[in-house]
């Protein structure tokens, strides 16, 4: 025996605690931000939390490796989830959407209106958006990328899903999910306004 975990060669030894490393600077940064934001220095943060002001130290100088325990002490004091430690977009568990900030694109012929539901500029595989189909319109969208796959609620009016050439007619309530890597089109058969939300699942990387 060598001491080396079974099953993981070098290059995987290697690579497990190049992800340590990476989660220990993260805390780190992320700890520093919080507290910063706050305007605590570390004596309060340490009066705060009940971590003493030399592990809080070693920790946001990423010379130690907090114990579950110690970073939830740490979240309560500030506020946050236990994961805004390891966030890489510096997301602290809420984040509020004003409707009159919603970024919005809206089609060519004016028909169709998207509403982001979620913060843009955050990278994410899964998105939320609201969309607003006018009376009688329609918009057609092309294949998306293998593996995207679009979860649709129609909220108010009607709404015809078509994907490739079979279309599906949904009511308030009613919900559809499709792989969105192949044309499909929406069209509004009524004289009223369709609202519906549409959850867009992108594949893991």
């Amino acid at each position: 025996m060598n001491g080396q975990p079974q099953g993981l060669g070098s290059e995987g030894v290697e690579e497990r605690f190049e992800e340590e490393d990476r989660s220990v600077e993260q805390v780190a940064l992320n700890l520093q931000r919080l507290r910063a934001k706050r305007y605590l220095s570390l004596d309060g943060l340490a009066r705060l939390s009940g971590v003493s002001r030399a592990m809080l130290a070693q920790i946001e100088s990423g010379r130690s490796v907090p114990s579950i325990k110690t970073l939830c002490k740490v979240a309560r004091a500030l506020k946050v989830s236990v994961a805004a430690f390891l966030d890489t977009q510096g997301f602290e568990g809420v984040h509020v959407l004003p409707a009159r900030e919603g970024k919005r694109l809206v089609s060519a012929d004016g028909a169709l209106v998207s509403r982001a539901l979620f913060p843009v500029e955050q990278p994410s595989v899964v998105e939320f958006h609201e969309l607003r189909l006018a009376a009688l319109g329609e918009h057609g969208c092309p294949a998306q990328r293998v593996g995207v796959y679009k979860n649709l609620v129609v909220s108010q009016g009607v709404l015809e899903v078509s994907v490739n050439e079979t279309a599906y007619l949904l009511s308030p309530g009613d919900a559809v999910v499709f792989y969105a890597d192949q044309p499909h089109r929406y069209r509004n058969p009524a004289d009223s306004e369709t609202l519906a939300y549409l959850v867009v699942t992108q594949p893991e990387r």
